[in-house]
């Protein structure tokens, strides 16, 4: 299998479907299979008419996190928790993509690909899928977002549940714990993310990139702060896009008179 092969890219109108194919490896990221996942977000960044993207896995996992026998062969290593350009700070190589990205998570995400998921916007799972996170049974501390992101989905009682105990929840447990956005059969899945992915899709792509990172920003604050900060970016854009409107229909009026 090429380095092309292992991270799959098909366009269906604004949607881009990103699929990690290394089933027989339960889709481990792998240096080979990091480097091109980030390759395939950063061109998906130039591309003005793809407005959201989903990411899955081939086979019966999502992702299994990182490549063990690629890192105990040192080959590669482990980024560390603190290391600027870290898999946390890169979203795993998503960053640089700045509109939604839904995560169908068809299978196992463990770990790793636990994390992976969690730096997706939207988490919907099959049935089937299995969550976990095993950093402290394998005497690692994670790099990509675990400890910051777990709890605020689900609770700090529930995060030290996980992470401490190391044990795996099932896809209906993650819903109730808010984990995942909702539970399908596994046959739906692609069906329910593309139509997802299609409805934000007929919004604008300034207003989705905007509103997606206002909605992450004021995460981050307090809800005095996230109040102003919603203020003082509705006024800014709503005049910006308002100027951008005016000048459009101006255009557009000049090409009709000529």
């Amino acid at each position: 299998m090429s380095v092309s092969d292992i991270v799959q890219l098909e366009i269906e109108g604004p949607v881009a479907i990103v699929t990690l194919n290394r089933p027989e490896a339960l889709n481990a990221l792998s240096r080979e299979l990091s480097a091109r996942l980030a390759e395939v977000f950063a061109a998906l960044h130039s591309r003005e008419d793809i407005k959201v993207a989903i990411l899955t896995g081939a086979g019966r996992a999502f992702c299994a996190g990182m490549d063990l026998k690629q890192l105990s062969s040192g080959e590669t290593r482990l980024q560390s928790a603190d290391e600027v350009e870290g898999a946390g700070h890169r979203r795993f190589g998503i960053a640089p993509f700045d509109r939604p990205v839904i995560a169908a998570v068809n299978g196992f995400a463990i770990t790793g690909g636990l994390e992976l998921a969690m730096c997706c916007d939207i988490r919907i799972a099959a049935e089937g899928a299995r969550f976990a996170d095993t950093h402290a049974r394998v005497g690692v501390i994670p790099g990509g977002r675990m400890s910051a992101l777990l709890s605020r989905l689900v609770g700090i009682g529930r995060a030290k549940e996980m992470s401490l105990g190391g044990n795996v929840i099932d896809a209906a447990t993650a819903e109730r714990w808010g984990l995942v956005n909702r539970v399908a059969p596994p046959d739906d899945l692609m069906p329910i993310c593309l139509k997802l992915a299609h409805d934000i899709a007929t919004a604008d792509i300034g207003y989705i990139r905007l509103y997606n990172r206002l909605i992450e920003e004021n995460f981050e604050t307090t809800y005095a702060e996230a109040v102003e900060h919603e203020h003082v970016t509705s006024r800014n854009a709503n005049q910006t896009f308002e100027r951008s409107r005016v000048d459009q229909d101006a255009i557009a009026s000049r090409a009709r008179s000529n």
